[in-house]
């Protein structure tokens, strides 16, 4: 019996999401250059015909990649919170969505900062730009609420700080105090400490140090 429209949809669906995974781990751990289409397709249990279908190039499946990871980081959502209970949200989602998306960290800091391939980065962004900006809408608001001289040089800076801790976590991996740093990023900003440990992220170890070996 033929499939219906809908159970080839599913199919789709379902085959578009396992190559878009398994590029998400191949780019990963080999980095862009160093990917193959084939490889992706072997990861994900498909063939190689079926990503070039789907998602043409490796330049067009790093490029949707990119727009997963974007989507991502500009899904802000707030009800009727104080500006500081917002900012403390913010701060928090921002570190756990770090923690659990370590991979498309490390894509996105490679892509972006590589002039190889910053092209394909600085393209995602600008089609995902109406995201972008709405999120930095929504920070600008609720320092705008605390009483900021300067609501969007206070969003450049608290995305400069965060982004920098999302940097240091994607190279040092679990080394790196994610706990700590997010205490001394509600005390900056006088939200006080924390009354419970960030959810869904190990425990620092006693002693901080660095080390990229055990990332």
């Amino acid at each position: 019996m033929p499939r219906s429209a809908e159970q080839n949809r599913d199919a789709r669906e379902r085959s578009q999401a396992a190559i878009l995974e398994a590029a998400l781990e191949v780019f990963g751990e080999r980095g862009y250059h160093e990917a193959s289409l084939a490889e992706i397709a072997r990861h994900a249990g498909v063939a190689q015909g079926l990503v070039s279908y789907y998602f043409g190039g490796k330049e067009q499946l790093v490029g949707a990649v990119l727009d997963a990871y974007f989507e991502k980081m500009t899904a802000m959502a707030f009800g009727d919170e104080s500006a500081d209970d917002r900012l403390r949200m913010l701060i928090d989602m921002s570190l756990i969505g770090a923690d659990q998306t370590l991979p498309q960290q490390r894509i996105t800091l490679g892509l972006s900062i590589l002039p190889t391939t910053h092209r394909i980065y600085a393209e995602s962004e600008q089609r995902n730009l109406e995201a972008v900006l709405a999120a930095g809408g929504l920070m600008q608001d609720l320092f705008r609420e605390r009483g900021a001289s300067d609501p969007a040089l206070e969003e450049v800076m608290l995305r400069s700080v965060i982004e920098g801790v999302i940097v240091k976590r994607a190279v040092y991996g679990k080394t790196y105090p994610l706990q700590a740093a997010r205490r001394w990023l509600h005390r900056m900003y006088g939200l006080g400490d924390p009354a419970e440990p960030l959810p869904f992220v190990a425990a620092d170890a006693p002693q901080i140090a660095l080390r990229a070996i055990d990332a």
